[in-house]
């Protein structure tokens, strides 16, 4: 027991140099939801713990490579103390600080109390995504035991899969039967299935529902030249009556993850595929995705303002919650903040699906979290029956209740009577968490950082004008084929 005591020791004295270093206990506990962004994507720092969904931040899915490796000092802490004999103790690393955290503390109270031979540790991981999957990687270099249950990112399971549990082994296949069947396919390498579906995220499309009808038009766009018109017509309205920072659309541009998860959504809504196929040809290098590229590339400094290039999700945010767009594609976490005391767009807005090439071919970026186990931990089926429990569908429900309101992975959760009730934005978003688009991080793991750093960074290209669409889907399948020496093929 001494040597667990002191490991755990060990695990707490990383993870403090960790935050120390990378600033990830910056944020107030008050104010910091838990990262996801989405995709790890949405950063969480200004988002009120009363409303927002968690959501993935944007600097959160940087390559892992920025997360150095750090070393324990020579004087160790005091250990804690011994479990009590014939007790299995569980170490869970979990989100942030922030509201997840909490709630997350209150779970790990009522197993705890429920489960006097299975006992879990929560600690306290790092902010920043990517500061957590540089501890992660860490305890798995060094076949550490000291880390059990983890939370995974959903672009994660195909780079950390060698050094997860395959939950097939515990039962996990029954646990998923009722989840989004693109998360579990996401979840699963090689016919191993690696994480649990925890809380989802997707791109949604927000919409001013006042100035739609302001504009005499009868409901959201379906298609992208629908939103073009659209968004023209209202930023000419809007700016005559002397709103001259009126914009019709905000998005997110800057060269990073965020933009790998809208620009995969213009090109597999345009019929371009996902850059890399499930069986792991690439398909990137085609008219359709070409095309959609140049498309958007048409809306900056037109639709959207020339700025949208080095914008985030925060960026895109701020020009909509001061009431400055007609539309805004961004996570569902910027739901509840646009329904805050201090939007512009309380009670005048809505979100629903993202438009396609055509009606009907809209397509949301996968984002969200999952638990894994790790294959190193010393009590594997204690480990996996925690796990289970967290992705339950009661458990899910409670979180999507709490006030993080985390998006369940769970469908039969959508037309719960309470969460419609009490969290009535989630059923509409069914559609748009049922057309989910995965991120090719499984077919390209455990390169899938490099794939994304490619794709954001030519598509960043053509929206400067530096380079057509033709040349940047052209110059990635190059660039591709040289990473990972995959064939090409069709979407």
């Amino acid at each position: 027991m001494k040597r667990r005591s002191m490991a755990i020791v060990g695990l707490f004295v990383i993870m403090t140099l960790l935050l120390a270093a990378c600033g990830g206990g910056a944020a107030p506990a008050a104010e910091a939801p838990a990262a996801e962004a989405p995709a790890a994507e949405a950063p969480a720092a200004e988002a009120p713990a009363a409303e927002a969904p968690a959501a993935e931040a944007p600097a959160e899915e940087a390559p892992a490579e920025e997360a150095a490796p750090t070393e324990a000092p020579a004087e160790e802490p005091a250990a804690e103390e011994a479990p009590a004999e014939g007790v299995v103790t569980l170490t869970w690393v979990g989100p942030g600080p922030g509201a997840e955290f909490e709630f997350r503390k209150e779970q790990a109270a009522r197993w705890n109390a429920a489960n006097p031979d299975i006992q879990v540790r929560l600690i306290e991981g790092p902010l920043s995504a990517t500061d957590r999957y540089g501890l992660y990687l860490q305890a798995f270099q060094a076949q550490s035991t000291d880390i059990d249950v983890m939370q995974i990112d959903v672009i994660w399971p195909g780079d950390l899969a060698e050094h997860l549990i395959d939950f097939n082994e515990y039962g996990g296949a029954e646990a998923v039967a009722g989840d989004f069947p693109a998360i579990v396919q996401n979840n699963t390498v090689d016919g191993r299935l690696v994480g649990l579906p925890w809380f989802t995220d997707g791109g949604l499309l927000y919409y001013r529902s006042d100035l739609l009808e302001k504009y005499g038009f009868s409901g959201p766009p379906a298609t992208w030249d629908e939103l073009e018109q659209m968004a023209q017509t209202i930023q000419d309205g809007e700016r005559a009556e002397g709103n001259q920072d009126f914009w019709g659309y905000v998005w997110q541009g800057a060269p990073y993850e965020g933009l790998t998860c809208d620009a995969l959504e213009w090109v597999y809504s345009s019929g371009g595929g996902t850059i890399i196929s499930p069986d792991k040809l690439i398909t990137i290098n085609n008219e359709a995705a070409a095309a959609a590229l140049d498309q958007a590339a048409s809306w900056v400094g037109t639709i959207s303002p020339p700025g949208v290039t080095s914008f985030m999700e925060e960026e895109s945010r701020r020009v909509w919650h001061g009431g400055n767009a007609a539309f805004m594609r961004n996570w569902p976490y910027a739901y509840g903040l646009s329904e805050g005391e201090d939007s512009a767009v309380a009670g005048k807005f809505d979100a629903t699906s993202l438009p396609g090439a055509e009606a009907g071919m809209s397509a949301a970026t996968l984002g969200g979290w999952q638990v894994g186990v790790s294959k190193y931990s010393q009590n594997p089926a204690a480990a996996a029956k925690l796990a289970m429990w967290l992705a339950s569908t009661e458990e899910q429900k409670a979180q999507a209740l709490s006030p993080n309101s985390l998006i369940p992975t769970k469908v039969d959760l959508y037309a719960d009577a309470d969460i419609v009730a009490n969290r009535p934005f989630m059923p509409k978003l069914l559609p748009v968490f049922t057309s989910a688009v995965a991120r090719p991080s499984t077919a390209s793991a455990p390169q899938y950082n490099e794939v994304s750093n490619v794709f954001f960074s030519n598509v960043a290209d053509v929206l400067t004008g530096k380079q057509n669409g033709t040349d940047a889907v052209a110059t990635m399948e190059l660039d591709l084929q040289d990473l990972l020496g995959y064939e090409v093929g069709a979407p």
